[in-house]
């Protein structure tokens, strides 16, 4: 990961756009419908950094390259991130490509080094998101303190959510009957009941691209991670980050057993050699997942 992705919450603060032309009404249009105060600076006020102060960032855009250079001197003068249009040497931070629905936002950058392959990237996942999709994170958003508080417990915390993101609370947000989504969540969560985790097992030789949506999706919703040596490191990366990384010689029969009482989903990524030893001892059942679809 040459840049890291971050988003700025922008309720209750100032985005500076200096310059004049094309360039800057682009930027201004980012920002068309959020929650931010755009101020708008141009000739001299654009040079000092008493303009850009308590902004949250900042975005140059001119033709003239001395001015380019001043205003975004003037900005890091203030302490605020800078982007200059055109000019990645004076950016702080480069501008995605930004899939906007509401509270679900998407973003693909190259680094300032190919826009279009961003712009055109942006498309093919665009008509991957629903219009719909940030009623259901506004949804989630609004229970999530009531969810924490009746489900304590990270994984069945997520368990609940991933079942409730193709339920009839997320369908009814989806079509805009928030009133309704609120309800359905509620009544699923006074329904929730703890379950058994599974164990999963996916040769993980790679390579990565080859493997089956069932199998991707199985990384995504890993609880715990149990790799081999020898797996493919770009299978492992589609595992959630903050999953559980454990060697097999640190699982003992014992504690994979506890893991599934617990509820917890482990996958088990081998080299080749599918580990049936392991889960006798345990008195685990598995799901070999496979590998390519078919």
């Amino acid at each position: 990961m040459d840049a890291f992705p971050a988003f700025f919450p922008l309720a209750g603060r100032t985005v500076v756009i200096a310059g004049e032309g094309e360039g800057a009404e682009a930027k201004a249009r980012l920002f068309e419908g959020s929650p931010a105060t755009v101020r708008r600076l141009a000739a001299q006020d654009a040079l000092s950094p008493l303009s850009y102060q308590g902004a949250a960032l900042a975005f140059v855009a001119s033709p003239d390259d001395a001015f380019a250079e001043a205003a975004a001197a003037a900005a890091r003068k203030a302490h605020v991130p800078v982007n200059v249009v055109d000019r990645p040497a004076l950016c702080d931070f480069t501008t995605p490509a930004v899939i906007d629905r509401g509270e679900v936002v998407a973003a693909v950058g190259t680094g300032g080094a190919s826009p279009m392959l961003a712009t055109l990237l942006r498309h093919d996942i665009e008509a991957r998101v629903p219009e719909g999709a940030g009623r259901v994170a506004a949804l989630f958003r609004t229970l999530q303190d009531e969810v924490r508080r009746a489900l304590p417990e990270p994984h069945r915390r997520r368990a609940f959510l991933r079942a409730a993101l193709t339920g009839p609370a997320a369908q009814a947000a989806m079509s805009g009957d928030m009133v309704a989504a609120a309800r359905r969540l509620r009544e699923a969560l006074e329904e929730d009941a703890p379950s058994f985790g599974v164990v999963q097992v996916l040769d993980a030789r790679g390579p990565a691209e080859h493997l089956s949506l069932k199998a991707s999706r199985a990384l995504a919703a890993a609880d715990v991670l149990v790799c081999d040596p020898g797996v493919d490191p770009n299978v492992v990366s589609l595992a959630r980050r903050d999953a559980e990384r454990m060697a097999p010689a640190a699982l003992s029969p014992e504690r994979l057993r506890g893991f599934v009482e617990e509820g917890m989903r482990v996958v088990r990524l081998h080299a080749g050699h599918l580990p049936a030893e392991d889960f006798a001892a345990a008195g685990v059942t598995i799901e070999v997942l496979p590998i390519v679809e078919g």
